[in-house]
């Protein structure tokens, strides 16, 4: 009985193979430095080896929760088109209460959605007609600024700081 559970594992085929970047929504970018198995109680586990760089970070994420999870590749050409137009928009700036935008922005940067990564981008940046940023504006700006030039510079293989300058230099050619 045992091995016929082991025996299904083995089958799960894996989406990603080493050297493949992938996005893990709560921490951004990653690189799966490999596929192993282990035995957990009992039972074999096929887990993704993902280190995080930036974050000097590892996860080990079973094969079998990957949809769960929201583990995907990296986005496609047209999904980056999207949110660089998002971020040539009009801000969308909501008039609650900043600890409920704050938490609604956080969200959007968990969600490792380019386009809602862009949308905080949008909405946060500033220009002289609107004065400074407060400390937790900028570190949110910052974060999501961050999580996108990521994303953008695995696409466009280039330094992260070139992708970063990148999105800045399209967030101040909106007029």
């Amino acid at each position: 009985m045992a091995t016929d559970r082991i025996a299904k594992v083995k089958k799960t085929t894996t989406e990603f193979v080493a050297g493949d970047y992938v996005v893990y929504p709560a921490h951004g970018v990653g690189k799966v430095e490999g596929i192993e198995t282990q035995v957990i109680s009992g039972v074999e586990v096929t887990l993704y080896n993902i280190s995080f760089e930036q974050d000097r970070m590892r996860l080990k994420l079973p094969v079998s929760k990957i949809k769960n999870s929201g583990l995907r590749k990296l986005s496609s050409g047209n999904r980056l088109k999207d949110a660089l137009s998002t971020l040539q928009g009009r801000s969308r700036i909501k008039r609650t209460m900043w600890s409920r935008r704050a938490q609604e922005y956080e969200t959007k940067i968990n969600s490792g959605d380019p386009v809602a990564i862009a949308e905080v981008l949008r909405d946060l940046r500033r220009d002289e007609e609107r004065g400074e940023q407060s400390y937790s504006e900028r570190q949110i700006y910052q974060a999501a600024l961050e999580r996108l030039a990521r994303e953008v510079a695995a696409i466009e293989n280039i330094d992260e700081k070139s992708a970063a300058k990148r999105l800045e230099d399209v967030l101040q050619n909106v007029s």
